[in-house]
């Protein structure tokens, strides 16, 4: 019952403030419209009492006082001119009683205590509908008669009115409470906007400072605290690059070193193997430090982009198959998605070796122009896979036996996200890993990618 509440709920700060406006202020409205109810029925019942009891004691006398030869047409001008009907009483009326409303007693009430006891009421006699009422000519006389008035001098007034200007105050009031809500919940917006802007590492402008002041503050603290992390990122990128040029010309000159030592082929390999390692980790700081790429996009031929990357590897005898379409575009970043696509496959060889296959492939998936690199090596369990997106994060089981300094998945999130679209990691039913490069494909680009796919590249052992 709670999640199908949380579900018809509105989500949005504006409209759940507003909802709640509106719900108090239609509670105010009930409740005020019932107590002016109670209150005003006590006065309203003595006005019409009085009213009843004089027409019945004007009735009375004209019936004492008139002629009684002209009494039949006394009684049709009453009916003519006022509406009201005398009959005479008799024991096998057929009447019906009065609502049992509070109004309705409150005005028997009043009415009895100035004609008597013995005063009957009815809202139906025989056949006829109306406001019908007993009196008699006489105190001590026994014959009675009804006398019926119209049923809207007894109905309440400008009913309809009342619950027309109601309504109409309560649409204000709502109509205020709206555009009070939406004065807070514009900024917000805003703010969360360039929140989003600031998780995926790019500077968003400035937040206008004005309106309440509560709301003027927060924006004013949120525009410092975008500065201030701009300008950590710039320290923080100007800090790598003096970082990695001080490291690598070492580095350089220590490669140098070793392989003109003159020690054994096994040992120089290795230094060397370490010697690069340690370059690879520096250029994934460099990376990583860099920040959201600063490329525009431009359409780029995917499938172009992924044959052209993966020749270098070829050349080198590394086991790539690819399998894409002739043509795929999209509006990529095209130095980015190619760094990050390099991550993903010098991953792929470093956890599944140079042995197993790799298999790249591109194709269109709903609006998504996506790029499949696929492993045979021990994969990612399911448990660790968003973790394996955070930066400086290892495998602690079957892949963590390798060097690296855990920022590869990091950075291909960070460029994915750049555009627009995501990183799927996803096992492989046979084993390994499949990593799913997700781009945003617009509708013109979309039209220009022509099927079947082609096979290209070759396994070299």
């Amino acid at each position: 019952m709670h999640r199908v509440a949380q579900r018809l709920l509105p989500r949005t700060l504006l409209w759940q403030t507003f909802l709640l406006v509106a719900l108090l202020l239609t509670l105010a409205l009930a409740a005020w419209s019932q107590i002016f109810r109670y209150f005003e029925e006590g006065p309203r019942a003595r006005d019409l009492a009085q009213m009843v009891v004089s027409v019945v004691n004007l009735t009375r006398t004209a019936l004492i006082n008139g002629d009684a030869a002209r009494r039949r047409e006394l009684l049709i001008e009453l009916a003519a001119l006022e509406g009201i009907r005398v009959y005479p009483a008799e024991s096998t009326d057929e009447i019906v009683p009065l609502q049992d409303t509070r109004p309705m007693r409150l005005l028997v009430a009043e009415v009895r205590r100035n004609l008597g006891e013995h005063t009957r009421f009815a809202s139906r006699w025989k056949t006829l509908d109306g406001f019908w009422i007993s009196f008699r000519l006489d105190p001590d006389d026994q014959d009675e008669y009804w006398a019926m008035l119209p049923q809207d001098r007894i109905a309440k007034p400008h009913a309809l009115e009342w619950l027309s200007w109601g309504g109409a105050a309560l649409m204000a009031a709502l109509l205020g409470a709206y555009l009070i809500v939406s004065r807070i919940g514009a900024p917000l917006r805003q703010m969360a906007r360039a929140a989003r802007m600031v998780g995926n590492g790019q500077t968003p402008p400035p937040l206008a400072e004005s309106g309440p002041q509560e709301i003027a503050i927060v924006a004013r603290a949120f525009n410092q605290m975008a500065g201030d992390l701009a300008r950590t990122d710039a320290d923080r990128a100007l800090i790598l690059a003096g970082v990695s040029h001080d490291l690598r010309t070492p580095l350089a000159r220590l490669r140098l070193g070793v392989e003109m030592s003159g020690a054994p082929d096994g040992e120089v390999t290795a230094m060397v193997t370490d010697i690069e390692e340690m370059d690879r980790i520096i250029g994934q700081f460099l990376d990583f430090g860099r920040g959201a790429p600063q490329e525009p996009l431009q359409e780029t031929d995917l499938s172009a982009l992924v044959a052209e990357l993966a020749e270098p590897y070829r050349l080198r005898g590394l086991p790539l198959e690819l399998s894409l379409p002739a043509r795929l575009e999209a509006p990529v970043r095209r130095l980015s998605l190619r760094r990050a696509l390099a991550n993903l496959i010098d991953n792929a060889l470093r956890y599944a070796g140079e042995t197993q296959s790799i298999d790249i492939s591109a194709f269109v998936d709903d609006d998504d122009a996506c790029i499949e690199v696929a492993d045979r090596g021990p994969g990612i369990p399911e448990d660790q896979i968003e973790r394996m997106r955070h930066p400086f994060t290892r495998m602690e089981g079957a892949r963590s036996n390798t060097k690296g300094a855990g920022l590869g998945l990091a950075i291909v999130e960070r460029i994915v996200k750049s555009h627009g679209g995501h990183l799927d990691l996803l096992p492989r039913p046979e084993g390994g890993l499949r990593a799913i490069l997700r781009v945003p494909l617009t509708a013109a680009s979309s039209s220009r990618v022509r099927m079947p796919a082609v096979k290209a590249g070759a396994h070299h052992q």
